[in-house]
């Protein structure tokens, strides 16, 4: 609602490439030979007519998901006057027959990563880990002072990481940014918040053991029972993960990042976008025209 259209297919390339076509390419670069793209019913037409259409000559399998607000387990309604959708959560439980039993990465459409965290996240998937009882994922951590917009306030997952490098707490916040004396503050709580600018962040960017499939459901059915407002609250990865971690279920390692990120979260983000993907193309990480 705050970039006013479907960012997710608007074009920042100079042969009409979406930010999904930079990540898809970073992808499949990095091993990954699977994608599942999560939409809506409603935009079909026009992502089939523009990213669709791209990603037929695209060298991974594709496969669709639909996410609509009445995939919700039996014996559950939609509240009345609800139309935001359900959150990333349940993006990813929509797509669970065509995810499989795979280990999987999780991604933003609207969100350009770089090549780094694929390629990190892709060793982390297909490497052995030890077994402790515990579900082994990863996540991207990028630092914060990389991930900010020059036009507005941004949610971000703060993440606290001991000395092993383990992700122990994960605190979505909803209005970080600068101030006009260069600080990165958060302006969501009664008293301001300083952030320290290598502070590492979640940009939803994770990866995930086939054995996590199993926690969605019981704990969508659990945020169906208690969520505070029916018409806004959201099912989030961040959080499902956090409760993982202080339930003593899983154990995330934090794969540091040092790409920086680019996203449209507002509408005046898109020329800085596009900008950014004209250097790195002049800069020969990517060929004029994506394969």
């Amino acid at each position: 609602s705050r970039y006013g259209g479907l960012k997710q297919i608007d074009p920042v390339g100079s042969q009409g490439e979406a930010i999904l076509d930079y990540s898809l390419y970073d992808a499949h670069k990095a091993g990954f030979d699977t994608a599942v793209i999560i939409i809506k019913e409603a935009i079909r037409k026009d992502f089939m007519e523009t990213v669709g259409e791209r990603l037929k000559k695209c060298p991974m399998e594709i496969r669709y998901a639909y996410q609509e607000l009445d995939d919700i387990p039996a014996g559950y309604t939609v509240p009345e006057g609800r139309t935001k959708p359900w959150g990333t959560c349940h993006a990813v439980l929509c797509a669970r027959e065509a995810i499989g039993d795979a280990p999987f990465a999780v991604i933003n459409a609207d969100d350009y990563y770089g090549p780094e965290p694929f390629e990190e996240l892709y060793g982390f998937l297909t490497a052995p880990h030890e077994e402790n009882g515990k579900l082994q994922l990863c996540m991207a951590g990028y630092r914060l002072v990389n991930t900010l917009s020059d036009k507005g306030t941004v949610a971000r997952g703060i993440c606290t990481v001991d000395a092993n490098g383990k992700l122990t707490d994960i605190d979505e916040r909803l209005k970080i940014g600068w101030t006009a004396d260069g600080r990165i503050t958060d302006v969501s709580r009664e008293a301001e918040v300083e952030y320290d600018p290598q502070t590492p962040v979640s940009m939803n960017c994770w990866g995930c053991p086939p054995e996590l499939m199993e926690e969605f459901q019981p704990r969508f059915i659990h945020f169906l029972e208690h969520m505070e407002d029916p018409i806004k609250s959201e099912f989030l990865l961040p959080e499902m993960i956090g409760d993982l971690l202080h339930e003593g279920c899983a154990e995330v390692t934090v794969l540091p990042v040092h790409n920086k990120w680019y996203g449209v979260t507002y509408r005046e983000d898109h020329e800085r976008v596009a900008a950014a993907m004209a250097a790195l193309t002049a800069d020969g990480l990517y060929p004029e025209k994506l394969k």
